[in-house]
């Protein structure tokens, strides 16, 4: 039986999610930003579209969203409600608890996309989390900077990728920063500064509990690479690897505590000097960067499309699992190109997957037999890329689409 199904995204992602959702049997309608009306969506997939008008990047009025959306409860039956990025899942969660449509409601979505709250849900259950403040408050601040030696870093609480962060070095430069936020001072938080390998844990949740994990180890952490320029790499991890299994713990934990019951995550750790693993945030969506695309290239699974048909099961009653069909290693490697569509000719290579097509970026995908081909491969491309096609830009307090 047909079922009507609603993305959210403002920004363009989720392709194969709805290209999925269309061929199982399902009517969509997408509900994006104005300004990505030229976009190529999958408009083979999509019965209707509506757009919204940005207040600035990835900032609609929630209050003409849910009106406007009365107009579609009034021609539809809504089934499910899925927000594509992470700046979505908020507009999803009002939507749902408006219309009780089932799904993540308000609260739950706070654990995953509101960084003070996931700390504090992290730390309440007994989960290993770096050090961290609210910055309300002058006094507790100035405690926490007397109680947690620095360096530090100053976080938006519901930016995604490494946008709008801050590393701080002093008290001397703290306050400053801090008095600059002005009205928005609210919406950061204040973390210690952990140095150590930064990982990623990306999964596939169905009635409570996990049944797809893939582990990864950035090369280059998001963070870094957003304030430094440079080239972000991450490849995949053996899951019978000391380091899986220490991130396959933490990250039950995590998902168990925070409350996802259906869907994607993407979550980050990091293992510290004491070799303790962290946690450091979580997201009830796809990860991005083209992690997606690693990710089937090591293990066979298109996340996207595992989640249309996890959440089509969902609706229909019936069970759902996801079975791997390659045991490989995979690389991703991304990078800023200073030319529209950079030169390939000395990065190719047996283990090449694809070259990611997005325009002033390189990007590759990588897949092998054994881990150390896909390091050895991710470094040679690393020093071309730097070489001859990097372009390295400031860093944006907000990101773009």
């Amino acid at each position: 039986m047909e079922k009507t199904i609603v993305c959210i995204s403002c920004y363009y992602k989720g392709y194969d999610f709805m290209d999925e959702c269309k061929k199982i049997g399902n009517k969509v309608i997408l509900i994006t930003s104005e300004n990505l009306k030229e976009r190529p969506w999958p408009w083979h997939a999509i019965d209707e579209v509506y757009y919204m008008p940005e207040l600035e990047p990835s900032v609609w009025n929630l209050d003409h969203l849910v009106q406007g959306f009365a107009y579609l409860m009034k021609n539809h039956q809504i089934d499910a409600v899925i927000a594509l990025d992470d700046f979505d899942v908020e507009k999803a969660a009002m939507i749902r608890e408006t219309y009780r449509i089932p799904g993540m409601g308000q609260t739950t979505h706070r654990y995953f996309r509101d960084k003070l709250a996931m700390r504090q849900q992290a730390k309440d259950n007994g989960i290993s989390v770096p050090e961290f403040s609210s910055i309300f408050n002058d006094a507790k601040l100035h405690q926490f900077t007397q109680d947690v030696p620095g360096p530090w870093v100053l976080k938006p609480r519901s930016e995604a990728s490494a946008s709008g962060i801050k590393k701080i070095n002093s008290a001397e430069e703290l306050w400053p920063a801090v008095e600059n936020l002005g009205d928005e001072r609210y919406k950061f938080l204040l973390e210690s500064f952990k140095p150590g390998d930064v990982y990623h844990v990306d999964c596939l949740v169905y009635n409570k509990e996990i049944v797809f994990s893939c582990f990864s180890k950035y090369l280059s952490p998001p963070m870094k690479v957003s304030h430094e320029g440079g080239v972000f790499r991450t490849k995949t991890l053996d899951k019978n690897s000391e380091e899986a299994k220490g991130l396959n713990e933490i990250n039950k934990q995590v998902l168990d505590k925070f409350g996802i019951q259906n869907g994607a995550t993407h979550s980050e750790y990091i293992r510290g000097t004491d070799g303790r693993y962290y946690f450091l945030e979580t997201s009830s969506r796809v990860g991005g960067a083209h992690i997606p695309d690693m990710v089937e290239a090591a293990t066979g699974v298109n996340i996207w499309r595992e989640w249309a048909k996890l959440e089509n099961a969902l609706l229909d009653g019936t069970q759902y699992s996801v079975k791997e069909t390659q045991n490989l290693f995979g690389g991703l490697i991304v990078a800023l190109a200073k030319d529209k569509h950079p030169d390939t000719q000395n990065l190719q290579s047996d283990e090449v997957e694809k070259f990611l097509p997005i325009d002033y970026h390189i990007g590759i995908v990588y897949k092998a037999k054994t881990a150390d081909i896909i390091e050895e491969r991710l470094d040679q491309a690393a020093e071309v890329v730097t070489e001859q096609i990097l372009n390295i830009l400031p860093p944006k307090d907000k990101p773009t689409s």
